[in-house]
């Protein structure tokens, strides 16, 4: 039984640093982020009753003697957040266990199969061979099932695609989706069709010698024409479902670092290229917001709010047509480049933007260039 984890596709790829110790509850920050909770009750993930003749010890030393895949910080979250349970009360993660005591952990959400089977969903792929394939995500397409998000997923489109594949098992986490995109973020991702392809990609990104660069229009104009963002990302513990920015050297979080170049300035906004140093869970979100630019019509993260501009009728009018055009955040990854696993070629992909992104921001350059034919005349 994995405590707090019931994600066993993530148990290899952590043993290989492939992706970041948080990946599991990252998919349900993103994946589960819009659904409810069904009723308001909790829903019991784990059970474990204490052998007779235990000597009294703290819950979350025991926990972690007794459970497979789990920490002693993980048991002490679930204890802090009122998820641990002896004898259906909650306790802290300092309650010692005695013989007979009966462990639950209790969770907002209910429990779910992760068993993944294939779904004939229309797959946008982009380049592909015997060991890997390019795959184009639409903004709005949940990458992994997770809480209220079982079906209809890219991994389920993914098995799909390769079900005449008998070398691919969509449940091995050895093969499939190297790394991943937000849920309302568009664009380009790899996928690996042999463990070794797996192994070998996935040590490109934990390395960071993969390129990736986004396109994203932004709030605010900049005063530089380029920058570098660094700052730890961790959760944020006012939100659980976002992302803050910490201090380099404060040991909270995981390193970051995002470099920025101005494409485009607008007046009220700006459209910016992103290039990932690290692959950290709303990175360019989270930096975004800590330097004052948050993504436009980014709702986590408050860029659905007028953040620049007049207070005008006729621009809040604008504004709201705008988000009517894109109603998520800007923000596209438009190329990707690694190293071919078999061949050793380098590859590189590029993608244009969608037609939201487009639309949004071929409405702010017609205001900009409206605005100066008017300060022209006048």
């Amino acid at each position: 039984m994995i405590l707090m984890i019931s994600w066993k596709l993530s148990r290899k790829l952590k043993e290989e640093n492939l992706i970041d110790e948080d990946y599991i509850e990252d998919e349900l920050l993103e994946e589960g982020e819009s659904t409810e909770t069904e009723g308001q009750g909790l829903y019991e993930h784990f059970r474990i009753e204490v052998d007779r003749g235990q000597e009294p010890l703290r819950i979350d030393k025991y926990l972690t003697e007794h459970t497979q895949h789990s920490s002693r910080n993980r048991i002490q979250q679930a204890a802090e957040a009122g998820f641990l349970f002896v004898n259906d009360r909650p306790v802290k993660s300092n309650y010692k266990v005695r013989s007979g005591d009966v462990i639950t952990l209790m969770l907002d959400r209910p429990h779910f199969d992760t068993t993944i089977e294939p779904e004939d969903i229309p797959l946008d792929v982009r380049y592909e061979d015997d060991e890997l394939m390019v795959i184009y995500k639409p903004a709005g397409m949940v990458v992994h099932p997770g809480c209220g998000n079982f079906h209809g997923t890219l991994v389920h489109a993914i098995a799909w695609h390769l079900r005449n594949l008998p070398t691919y098992d969509p449940n091995d986490p050895q093969v499939g989706l190297v790394h991943r995109i937000d849920k309302d973020t568009s664009g380009l991702l790899v996928v690996a069709k042999t463990p070794e392809a797996k192994s070998h990609l996935g040590k490109q990104f934990f390395k960071h010698d993969t390129h990736r660069s986004y396109h994203a229009l932004v709030w605010g104009n900049f005063v530089e024409d380029e920058g570098r963002i660094e700052g730890n990302i961790g959760r944020d513990p006012k939100d659980r479902l976002r992302m803050a920015v910490f201090p380099p050297d404060s040991e909270i979080g995981k390193p970051a670092v995002t470099h920025y170049r101005v494409l485009e300035r607008y007046g009220y906004t700006t459209l910016v290229e992103c290039v990932l140093e690290t692959g950290r869970t709303h990175q360019i979100r989270a930096h975004m917001k800590h330097i004052g630019h948050p993504l436009f019509a980014d709702e986590r993260y408050g860029g659905d709010q007028i953040l620049r501009g007049e207070r005008t009728a006729s621009y809040k009018a604008y504004i709201q047509n705008c988000f009517k055009l894109c109603p998520r955040q800007a923000l596209h990854a438009k190329t990707l480049g690694f190293v071919h696993p078999k061949t050793g070629e380098q590859m590189d992909f590029t993608s244009t933007l969608p037609d939201d992104m487009s639309a949004v921001i071929e409405k702010w350059r017609n205001r900009l260039k409206n605005n100066e034919i008017k300060e022209l005349i006048s």
